[in-house]
């Protein structure tokens, strides 16, 4: 897991592409404006949702492996329960994603054992707009 201010903005530079799983753009929801966030702020957001075919104008992939192209990043907003699934899903993707961030009050111990030692980071319990705010739009761009 990546623990440091500086290691979470060297990854944030480097990411490019956002695959955002749960992603909705249902007003006031924290994902809606957490979606919106990362694409003001230049990223590329493929929403990932099983039933809906867009969000933010976006064509939307019902699962990982339907996206085009590579995935830099998976923001999770579903379940604790459902993380291990992605979990095994994002290191399924070729290439892999650099980093698997869940959300805000997601933890996923399971999920953190399957992509031990894979290579892909792994981020739990913290806002992707919220540190991608605080790191690269404040204090260490």
């Amino acid at each position: 897991m990546l623990h440091s201010d500086t290691e979470l903005a060297a990854l944030l530079r480097q990411v490019k592409t956002i695959a955002i799983l749960g992603a909705k753009d249902k007003p006031g929801q924290p994902v809606d404006r957490v979606g919106r966030h990362l694409i003001e702020a230049g990223y590329t957001v493929i929403p990932v949702h099983p039933k809906r075919a867009t969000v933010w104008g976006l064509a939307a992939y019902p699962t990982l492996a339907d996206a085009p192209g590579p995935i830099d990043l998976v923001d999770v907003f579903r379940a604790a329960d459902a993380c291990p699934a992605h979990a095994r899903e994002a290191l399924s993707l070729a290439p892999r994603p650099r980093c698997f961030w869940m959300q805000s009050g997601i933890t996923s111990l399971e999920a953190q054992t399957i992509l031990q030692g894979s290579g892909v980071a792994v981020i739990e319990d913290l806002c992707l707009m919220v540190e991608h705010a605080r790191l690269l739009q404040g204090g260490l761009a």
